[in-house]
């Protein structure tokens, strides 16, 4: 599944492209681009100061330092909504206020290299349970309880195109302020 680039700096890779059908092949490639996606923030976020971590990445957005965080707390509870699909009949995850999250007072005290370590170590585990699910396993779902019910599969393409997506945040702004 290919991104479509967008001019709306909230979506720079594109909106999620829903896949009607998805293969073996893409979920390979899904779980390849979970494996690299903290290496990726990593590398987007390098040598920014404080102060252009402070700056948010478009107008009324999230400062860097909140997307930093934000992708480490969202990855958390998809790696545990996998989980309880996979040894639960269909469970009705538990969503969370991700805007409040970036609010919270470890945002901002919290050092971004912690989170990227979060994240590194988190995506090195879900890899490990990705690469282990078998074909049954990627039919099983979980229920949200705004977007109805998601299989695991599906999972995986929303969460490889979610690190793409605020990996590109950190990217386009650097690339517009010349950082």
């Amino acid at each position: 599944m290919s991104d479509t680039p967008t001019a709306d700096p909230r979506y720079p890779v594109g909106k999620f492209p829903s896949p009607k059908f998805i293969t073996e092949g893409d979920r390979t490639g899904w779980i390849n681009e979970i494996a690299v996606a903290p290496a990726q923030l990593r590398a987007a976020l390098a040598g920014l100061t404080a102060e252009q971590l402070d700056t948010p990445y478009r107008e009324a957005g999230w400062t860097l330092r909140q997307v930093a965080h934000h992708v480490p707390d969202s990855h958390m509870n998809a790696f545990i909504r996998i989980k309880l699909a996979l040894t639960e009949t269909e469970p009705v995850i538990k969503p969370y206020d991700e805007a409040a999250w970036a609010l919270l007072g470890d945002v901002a005290a919290t050092p971004v290299e912690t989170s990227l370590m979060l994240l590194e170590v988190l995506h090195n585990r879900w890899v490990v349970l990705l690469r282990g699910m078998s074909d049954t396993d990627w039919q099983r779902c979980y229920v949200h309880p705004d977007m109805g019910k998601i299989s695991l599969e599906r999972a995986l393409a929303i969460y490889a195109w979610h690190g793409r997506h605020h990996v590109a945040h950190v990217t386009e702004l650097r690339k517009n302020k010349g950082w």
